[in-house]
């Protein structure tokens, strides 16, 4: 039989989900169910623990959240403080050294060498001084007592060889640094360290027969010419480069190093200037031209090399090495400046004039 009411008429409408039944509740004879993951909310997070949270203790850090990440704070290193004092001091001393070169060159003339060669027999001692006492090599008595033997030897052999030539330089510089490894490696304590110092033994060797080379120079046509030029460039550009330092040390280079760009770019400039002016009141092959580029080969070269001293100091600061002879480090920029301007010098006037 069919119903006389309509089938819609007083029936309440199903939900649309399924149907909620009653909450499953545990029984006396059957246990909870596991806890099987932590329980989430719709949104797929994750809810938060119901119980009361446990009081943080006094001098306990804070928990941190899982977004946080640890950065390291930067280390604000504070420039070097530029003497100024001491970096006018620095330029007399590069003036004087460039101008007894440059007058020493003068007095050199055929069967007339040993004046020169004394002067920079001088300037070699002084070279072995400032170097090994700044970078302190083991057997530190060794390697200053070899140095100043092989420069005697290297200035001998410039002035008595029947040809002017290097040969005779280079075998006495390996002669040289293989009898300072061998002076380090006969006593133990010295034995650890002696791969370290090879590098420093060759570089007092290195400077020490580079001095040499102005001998040579001398003897060659246009050599002293080329002498004058060269080192009298490499003299101004290295006073100028530490007086700007002393007076606009600006932009800093590196903040461990108390030099400023401006005098490296000014130094390497006037110095060129002068050599330029210089080639105008020689005779030939100089030009103005010709003494311009040569002398700013030689003044390039001095001022980095200059420089490059001045990062090495400030390395050997950082890594916690003792500074000790004031003088003698100061003294080592100018002086190494030099010894590299001369073979600068032999080789362009070799390849140039």
């Amino acid at each position: 039989m069919f119903p006389s009411t309509s089938p819609e008429a007083g029936r309440e409408s199903w939900p649309a989900g399924p149907h909620p039944g009653p909450a499953a509740t545990p029984t006396r004879d059957q246990p909870p169910a596991p806890r099987t993951g932590p329980a989430t909310t719709t949104d797929g997070g994750r809810r938060g623990r119901g119980g009361p949270r446990r009081a943080r203790r006094a001098g306990e850090p804070a928990r941190r959240s899982e977004d946080e990440v640890d950065e390291p704070e930067e280390e604000v290193v504070p420039p070097v403080e530029v003497r100024r004092q001491l970096a006018v001091t620095i330029a007399g001393f590069a003036a004087l050294l460039g101008l007894g070169l440059v007058l020493g060159a003068q007095t050199s003339g055929p069967g007339h060498r040993l004046p020169f060669a004394f002067i920079i027999f001088g300037v070699q001692l002084l070279f072995v001084l400032a170097w090994t006492m700044a970078m302190r090599p083991p057997a530190l008595l060794v390697v200053a007592g070899i140095s100043a033997v092989v420069a005697a030897l290297v200035d001998i052999a410039a002035v008595q060889t029947d040809v002017a030539g290097l040969a005779p330089l280079g075998y006495l510089a390996a002669g040289g640094f293989l009898a300072a490894v061998l002076g380090q490696l006969v006593r133990r304590v010295d034995r650890v360290r002696v791969t370290d110092s090879l590098g420093a033994t060759l570089l007092i060797l290195v400077g020490v027969v580079a001095f040499g080379t102005l001998i040579v120079l001398s003897r060659i046509p246009a050599g002293t010419q080329a002498i004058t030029v060269c080192l009298s460039a490499s003299g101004v550009a290295l006073t100028v480069a530490r007086l700007t330092d002393a007076v606009l040390p600006w932009p800093r280079l590196a903040p461990q190093v108390p030099r400023g760009a401006a005098g490296v770019v000014a130094g390497a400039m006037v110095g060129t200037l002068t050599s330029a002016l210089l080639g105008s009141y020689l005779v030939a092959p100089f030009t103005p031209t010709r003494a311009a580029v040569i002398g700013l080969v030689a003044a390039v070269t001095a001022v980095l090399s200059d420089l490059a001293v001045g990062y090495a100091e400030a390395g050997r600061l950082m890594a916690g090495e003792t500074p000790t002879m004031w003088v003698a480090r100061h003294m080592q920029g100018p002086l190494g400046g030099f010894a590299l301007a001369a073979p600068a010098a032999y080789a362009m006037c070799m390849l140039f004039l």
